[in-house]
């Protein structure tokens, strides 16, 4: 399905597409310039081709997965890569590609600041930002208007503003979990517009959902691979209340005060960036990660938390004992579930989620 979109995105309507690794990339730049974004997460599964070894199997997933994919030509069909400063290991990926990799395309490197806001910091991004516009306009071929950037950034405040109502209304839903976010995650690769008319006939569905049994989990994690873990909690007797994901739910920006008026897109951009939920990839304020998750689970219902962390996550693993302490102070029944990426869940995880839900319920 996404071959055949980055075909279609390139020949019907000539648009350059941009292959992107996780997680937190200015979009609406890509929008503005009609650049097609196409996210790889790993991608799922084990490392295949000649490059497979070429990273350390202590290094995360989500990047061994990558280096493989794409130095074995699985995204020979996009015309250029963009690598945000996620984490160490993605920054790395963007220094060895193009050497051990042999990636021959333009690649793209956005850094984004760490840690507290603070006036160089916004400074800082406002300038990112900037120059990553003025490096895609030139791949591109094309000259982005304060007109075009607003109407993206509008464009995706609304996508954002259905994903959150979705999220949050799930339960009014005809479908189960691995539907929504099934339907969540194309956002990941379609063309925005197409996304949200999507978005909007889904929402259209809300209120069909019959009342659902099963035990309230909440789940927090990187990325929802393998994606069978919504089918293994529902088969276990678990309903999925809410989720902490960085792929989703700390992804979802609420609209900045600065769309109010039409000054400078890049401060609009530059308050978006920073008024993203706080997430690990960002360094975060721990406290403020803390308190978002026991409010959010709070706020859920939840009965229990599930951490679904991709193995040698560094900057999730520095949180996560953090966040364990908080819910076992709590009371709070959690279960950490760690992924390689693997095609299907292990028979011995899902007999772990089984034990947990039942764990859960008697809580």
């Amino acid at each position: 399905m996404r071959k055949e979109t980055i075909a279609d995105h390139k020949q019907e309507h000539g648009r350059k597409v941009l292959g992107v690794l996780p997680i937190l990339y200015p979009k609406e730049i890509l929008t503005a310039l009609d650049i097609l974004a196409v996210e790889v997460w790993g991608p799922p599964g084990p490392p295949r081709g000649a490059s497979a070894g070429r990273i350390q199997t202590y290094v995360c997933p989500v990047v061994r997965n990558a280096m493989a994919f794409l130095t074995d030509g699985g995204a020979e069909s996009v015309d250029g890569l963009l690598i945000p400063h996620t984490c160490d290991s993605l920054q790395g990926l963007a220094t060895v590609l193009p050497d051990f990799g042999h990636w021959k395309k333009p690649l793209f490197r956005f850094i984004h600041p760490k840690g507290e806001r603070r006036q160089s910091t916004e400074g800082y991004m406002k300038n990112e930002l900037k120059s990553l516009t003025k490096d895609l306009e030139a791949f591109s071929g094309r000259s982005v208007s304060s007109e075009a950037l607003w109407r993206a950034i509008r464009l995706h405040r609304d996508i954002d503003g259905l994903r959150a109502e979705l999220l949050q209304k799930r339960e009014q839903l005809p479908f189960g979990a691995r539907e929504l976010y099934t339907l969540l995650r194309r956002g990941e690769w379609l063309w925005p517009e197409d996304h949200l008319a999507e978005l909007k006939e889904a929402a259209k569905r809300l209120g069909e959902g019959a009342p659902q049994k099963g035990v309230p989990v909440f789940l927090s994690g990187i990325v929802p691979e393998p994606m069978n873990i919504f089918d293994a909690l529902e088969q276990a007797g678990a309903r999925i209340v809410g989720d902490d994901y960085a792929a989703l739910s700390r992804r979802i920006l609420p609209t900045p005060a600065t769309m109010k008026n039409n000054g400078d897109p890049f401060d609009a951009l530059t308050e978006l960036a920073f008024s993203a939920p706080p997430c690990s990839t960002r360094a975060s304020l721990v406290d403020f990660r803390r308190a978002r998750l026991l409010d959010s689970v709070k706020a859920s219902g939840a009965k229990g938390v599930i951490f679904h962390i991709v193995k040698f996550c560094e900057p999730e693993l520095f949180d996560l004992p953090h966040m364990t302490k908080a819910l076992s102070e709590r009371k709070i029944p959690y279960l950490v579930v760690e992924s390689e990426l693997e095609a299907e869940l292990s028979g011995q995880t899902v007999t772990r989620l089984e034990a947990f839900v039942e764990t859960a319920m008697r809580a």
